[in-house]
């Protein structure tokens, strides 16, 4: 696929907030390195990328897209990603595949709460980052207020290196500062010698031996500091910045100069695998090495169907070749490789270290997977790539009969294509349930399924899946009898049930000082239930107390008063009787099940709610409008964060039912500005004030 040494391969992605320009400024890269005839346009159908129908419907970026182009000698493969929180998923998977991360900001509104998210991200992830400030030619833009909020966000190791020679309408140049010359233009912002200073306490800080030099008065070459710049961003000394206008142009060459010069190639990162005894051994991304490569995307494409998107981290590979998936531990033969370059695809014949490329029509793969050269399998795993979680839902149902029929699998070719996007079957509420980050989000979501697979749906809020338990101790019999010429049946069943304590310890619990004659236990962790037989001198056969716990089990699943699953309960069996012709399982079973049912209702029955623990990022001006809302539905404050760049992270707990539509509330409060992540938390009662009026609702959806 290249000819050119893995030093000379840059992988970065473009990531930010929303309507920054990315996609803008990637068009132009490829216009302005060649690789295209002329300027790209989303909204003239003309552009690599951003071809999706739904992409072109809503002007924005939903997936992300691989280019590449070559400048200055370098191979650049560049990832386009969303901007948008909505498609955040689509980033995650982008910067596995890269070395160094280009945030870019709009220059008139500063930095935005989605550069903050990504650039997190790209820390977490052990990559370098790059500051690239866009719309420079914007009106209002105060060059100081604007370096302060950067250096506030992403850290004081922000440093330019260029400078910008006026802005808004003057914007006109920029002032080089590794290559500096003096005296700058005329009209060049900010101090350029300090700056200058300051950028090389920056880069020296991370080799001692420019370090001692500097700090002995020496004068180090433009040549030594710029080799050195890509060092100080892989040790985080440095975060480079740089200010461009995609519109007029000014800026862009020294931009793609910086890309080439300062980025960082595949062997500027330690990548860590895994082996399965748990230690971690570092590749060494030679192409001499085992081949050693990740999914990072999976694209169905509606021509050439499944597309899944890989990185090499070590070796080579030709097509026609047979790797080994090493989760699956199964052999996988790559008949043909493919150059992507965004919605078009070119076989070629082999990869090497540093390549992105992708592979068609193989089934069993799935983002994360690690494919490797080792025909035996054992070969070791690179680690997981991490996903936010869905925190909007929405019930789903075909409209008609024919969509009945297709939706299973179209709904299964959007969770292999989005990470952040998943169907679940809600045994609980009867559901099939729509996850994904937002409302826009599972509304592009609906949008593919009409496009692509002609499904048409039905969507509406899904049922919260609340549970019962019990709040006192119930013991009592039941006698199943029944006789019907022939064969009859009979079982008694002695039971007892009281409530389970939350947080014991089964092993130390469950013990004969405990539950006299105890003889066994099944614990279920998920619904923190215990079954206890307690059958002395064997008034119940062994082989019925099975059909016995089943028939509990099996009401539990019922729920006893408003349909619900039951939980955090002990149920003991402790006498029965048996006839010795007329019993048999389902007699026990039947039995269990009836007098479960008479001692739920004798237990002071009560319905609980799950509790969501949510995680709210915001600027520090919206908390207390946040904390209020918060307060109204019966949420609890757990703390808060300071969060660089003049946001705050409230830490709180809440009942799921107050937030189903919380996405929409967050937005208006803050402006937009806010995001959250959820996750099931545990369950608990609900106020009773609440409960008569929730189980009444439950009943009248049940009839």
């Amino acid at each position: 696929m290249n000819d050119y040494k893995v030093d000379d391969v840059r992988n970065v992605a473009l990531v930010g907030h929303g309507a920054v320009g990315k996609t803008t400024v990637a068009d132009l890269l490829l216009f302005q390195s060649g690789m295209t005839p002329r300027l790209g346009s989303v909204d003239e159908g003309t552009s690599l990328l951003d071809t999706d129908e739904e992409e072109i419907d809503h002007r924005i970026s939903i997936a992300s897209t691989l280019v590449h182009f070559d400048h200055a000698g370098h191979h650049i493969n560049l990832i386009d990603t969303p901007g948008y929180p909505d498609f955040i998923g689509q980033v995650s998977g982008a910067l596995r595949a890269v070395e160094t991360a280009l945030i870019l900001l709009n220059a008139g509104h500063g930095v935005e709460i989605n550069a903050l998210r990504v650039s997190r991200m790209a820390q977490e992830a052990g990559i370098a980052r790059m500051i690239v400030l866009n719309k420079c030619d914007t009106e209002n833009i105060d060059y100081d207020s604007l370096l302060d909020s950067i250096r506030e966000t992403f850290g004081s190791n922000c440093v330019p290196i260029n400078l910008p020679v006026g802005l808004g309408a003057d914007f006109q140049a920029v002032c080089d500062l590794v290559n500096y010359s003096e005296p700058p233009a005329e009209g060049t912002l900010g101090d350029p010698e300090s700056t200058r200073q300051a950028l090389i306490e920056a880069i020296v800080e991370s080799n001692e031996g420019l370090l001692e030099r500097f700090f002995d008065g020496e004068e180090l070459s433009a040549r030594e500091l710029s080799a050195n710049i890509p060092k100080a961003m892989a040790a985080g000394t440095l975060i480079p910045v740089l200010f461009m206008s995609a519109k007029t142009g000014v800026g862009v060459s020294e931009f793609m100069d910086a890309m080439s010069n300062y980025t960082l190639c595949p062997q500027d990162i330690q990548r860590m695998e895994q082996t399965k005894d748990g230690r971690s051994v570092v590749i060494d991304p030679s192409p001499e090495q085992p081949f050693v490569a990740q999914v990072i995307k999976t694209r169905i494409d509606p021509f050439i169907s499944k597309m899944s998107y890989l990185r090499v981290f070590s070796g080579k590979l030709d097509k026609d070749t047979a790797v080994v998936n090493v989760r699956t531990g199964k052999p996988v033969r790559i008949n043909q490789l493919l150059d992507v370059q965004g919605g078009k695809q070119e076989p070629v014949d082999s990869v090497s270290v540093g390549d992105i490329f992708a592979v068609a029509k193989v089934d069993d793969l799935q983002p994360g997977d690690t494919l490797t050269a080792d025909a035996n399998g054992d070969g070791l795993s690179l680690p997981e790539i991490k996903y936010p979680h869905p925190v909007v839902g929405l019930a789903v149902e075909p409209k008609s009969q024919n969509d009945q029929q297709k939706i299973s699998g179209a709904l299964h070719k959007l969770e292999e294509e989005d990470q952040t996007f998943h169907v679940i079957h809600d045994e609980e509420t009867h559901e099939m349930v729509m996850q994904g980050m937002s409302e826009l989000h599972l509304k592009i979501m609906q949008e593919k399924l009409l496009h692509r697979d002609k499904v048409e749906v039905l969507t509406h809020q899904p049922k919260v899946p609340y549970r019962e338990t019990i709040m006192a101790s119930a013991e009592g019999s039941y006698r199943h009898k029944k006789q019907s010429g022939g064969a009859g049946q009979f079982a008694e069943v002695h039971l007892r049930v009281s409530p389970m304590p939350a947080g014991v310890d089964p092993e130390t619990y469950f013990t004969k000082e405990n539950f006299d004659h105890l003889r066994s236990y099944q614990y279920d962790p998920d619904l923190n239930f215990a079954f206890v037989d307690r059958i002395s001198g064997g008034s119940i056969p062994n082989q019925f107390i099975p059909a016995v716990e089943k028939g509990v089990r099996e009401r539990m699943k019922q729920g006893g008063i408003a349909g619900c699953q039951i939980q955090d309960l002990i149920c003991e069996v402790y006498f029965g009787k048996d006839h010795p012709v007329d019993s048999n399982e389902t007699a026990f079973k039947i039995a269990g099940s009836k007098c479960f049912s008479e001692l739920f209702g004798k237990a002071r029955p009560a319905l609980m709610e799950p509790i969501v623990k949510i995680e709210i990022l915001v600027p520090e001006e919206c908390v207390g409008d946040i904390s209020s809302d918060l307060s109204s539905r019966r949420g609890r404050m757990e703390g808060m964060q300071v969060s660089p760049g003049g946001y705050e992270i409230i830490q709180a707990r809440v009942p799921l039912a107050e937030i189903m539509t919380y996405a929409r509330t967050l937005s208006s409060l803050s402006g937009g500005r806010g995001t959250y992540d959820i996750e099931l938390s545990h369950y608990e009662m609900i106020p009773p004030n609440e409960q008569s009026k929730v189980i009444e609702i439950l009943n009248q959806a049940r009839e």
